[in-house]
């Protein structure tokens, strides 16, 4: 009977929500049984829950349905088995949050399914659960040992040439070690007890501790600035996206009031122009009609045979009264409103070029909206910085001069030395090229922070950078790299640098060199010029604003006592 209550016990009296043993347990109607709070709680939460579903109630473990929610039947004979076990010590099975999981410490004496230890044996180097670490308090020679958190790896809190715990420190060699290895390999170094470097190392912890909370809280503030700055960005856009959109809807409406009023005017004055036409067209007609009707009177005095009367009729007949001929209407060619067209084709011209002119500033205050969110990072210095930025730069077909060629995937420029050459062969015409200078500009646009060399041989060089809305087909400083606000180029020869920007030269010192590194900040204004060789020498810094995408770029040295010898410059690959 005892057998039969124990296997009972352990199937039926948990209670399948709360999973410890019944408390007041009840009965449904399926037969399932609970704690009384437990199920009461579990419906008044369905209830929470039910907006719209039907209110019906299940089971929480068959899922019967009920339509009604049950009465609750407390379970005599239920109670009483609980509480006679509970007299007898049986306890319920353990609840699945005290078996070990994976990434928990299990206990090295459970078998079968294994549950989380709570302690673990630096002498046993044993893991125990609550229930197997009970002989370590009960039995006196347990009690000596010692007992810490649970570790899956406890070989490594004791010697492994020792089998003892580590309780010295060597601070000589930075070890834990056991008291035996102070007699051997560590004799003569200086250690401490393990508490007492603990101790110390407890304090350095707890300033890094302080330092790290400091720096949260200080990262915290950050963020929420942060935040507010994104607040503060998303509103002022907002708010200036819907001003702007106020504004030109006015000038759209305003736009739209003068074409209804211009429409207006017109459809008056032809209204009136063409009321003085047809009056005076009728007033003629009817001039034609008693014409014609005086011509037929004529006509039939002419076929009168009698003289005498004839020379009686006549005086009256002949007689014309004053009429409005077609010669004294002055007709004008058929510009009656062209000229009307032509005026608002020339203000619409001229709100254009309004607006052309105007929308590069509003273009420009746009792209000015820059929030500074940190110091620029200094400019760098060994060579691993420079690689960091390193860029592929590839020069644009499409912009280069005719007395070009490029090569080395498009990668290389040479200056070709035969003017026959390239004056025999066509070039296919495109906005972008150069037709003066022989210079070209890359594909790529730069922004940002970016690095880059330029490997180059012959007269002289010009290492350059320039908007991409630098002119292109005009001989004059305007499409020259250098010599206006659009470009800045490093000119190089064998002997010496210039520096060159809006015509301004600037005498560059330096050892000569054949490779030029260029560094840009974009966004802090920085242009730096290098000279490369077994070392990277700064050559030239230019701080300034850039208010568009740059362009790198290259222009030959050429005037007209030059003998041109396949001069060339290339994108190489950062050394």
């Amino acid at each position: 009977m005892l057998r039969r209550k124990t296997k009972m016990s352990q199937n039926s009296i948990s209670c399948s929500i709360c999973l410890d043993p019944l408390k007041d347990p009840v009965t449904i109607p399926c037969g399932h049984s609970y704690c009384m709070n437990c199920i009461k709680t579990h419906w008044d939460e369905e209830d929470q829950r039910r907006i719209f579903t039907l209110e019906v109630y299940a089971c929480p473990q068959c899922k019967k349905i009920f339509l009604t929610r049950p009465d609750l039947e407390k379970d005599i004979m239920l109670a009483e088995l609980v509480e006679e076990l509970k007299k007898t010590g049986l306890q319920a099975a353990p609840a699945d949050h005290c078996y070990a999981g994976p990434e928990d410490v299990a206990c090295d004496v459970c078998t079968g399914r294994k549950l989380k230890a709570t302690k673990s044996c630096l002498v046993c180097l044993v893991s125990y659960c609550k229930i197997h670490l009970q002989h370590h308090y009960d039995v006196a020679q347990f009690k000596k040992h010692k007992l810490v958190e649970p570790s899956k790896n406890l070989q490594q809190l004791v010697c492994s040439r020792h089998d003892e715990e580590f309780k010295i420190f060597c601070r000589t060699d930075q070890q834990s070690i056991c008291y035996l290895c102070l007699m051997d390999e560590h004799k003569g170094h200086e250690t401490v007890p393990a508490a007492a470097e603990r101790a110390e190392k407890q304090k350095e912890l707890e300033v890094s501790r302080q330092q790290i909370q400091q720096k949260i809280q200080d990262g915290e503030k950050d963020v929420k600035l942060l935040q507010q700055e994104v607040e503060a960005i998303n509103g002022s856009a907002d708010k200036a996206v819907e001003d702007i959109g106020k504004i030109f809807i006015e000038l759209t409406r305003l736009i739209l009031k003068r074409s209804y009023d211009v429409k207006q005017q017109i459809r008056s004055q032809q209204e009136t122009e063409v009321s003085r036409v047809k009056e005076l067209q009728e007033k003629l007609e009817q001039e034609i009609t008693e014409l014609k009707r005086k011509d037929g009177e004529l006509e039939q005095l002419s076929h009168t045979e009698d003289h005498s009367q004839f020379l009686h009729n006549y005086p009256s007949l002949s007689a014309l009264s004053e009429s409005t001929h077609s010669s004294s209407i002055n007709i004008r060619p058929l510009r009656y409103f062209e000229d009307v067209t032509a005026a608002v084709s020339e203000t619409r011209d001229k709100l254009q070029d309004i607006l052309k002119e105007k929308w590069t500033n509003i273009s420009l205050a746009v792209t000015d909206v820059d929030v500074l969110l940190s110091e620029p990072e200094p400019e760098p210095k060994s060579r691993d910085d420079f690689l960091k930025y390193s860029r592929e730069i590839t020069l644009d077909p499409n912009t280069a001069d005719t007395r070009l060629s490029l090569s080395e995937g498009n990668r290389k420029a040479t200056l070709k030395d035969d003017e026959h050459e390239w004056k025999t062969m066509s070039f296919s015409s495109h906005p972008d090229r150069f037709t003066f200078w022989n210079q070209v500009l890359s594909r790529e646009s730069l922004t940002g922070r970016c690095y880059w060399e330029v490997e180059w041989r012959g007269g002289g060089v010009y290492v350059a950078v320039a908007y991409k809305n630098i002119n292109r087909a005009e001989y004059s400083n305007e499409t020259r790299f250098g010599f206006n606000n659009r470009s800045w180029a490093l000119y190089c020869d064998t002997k010496s640098y210039t520096f060159l920007h809006n015509c301004i030269k600037t005498p560059v010192s330096g050892f000569p060199s054949s490779r030029i590194g260029v560094y840009l900040d974009h966004r802090a204004g920085i242009l730096s010029f290098y000279s490369v060789s077994k070392t990277r020498t700064l050559l030239h810094r230019v701080q300034t604003t850039f208010t568009q995408p740059l362009y790198a770029g290259i222009r030959f040295y050429q005037n007209l006592f030059s003998n041109p010898g396949g001069d060339s410059a290339e994108f190489v690959k950062p050394k």
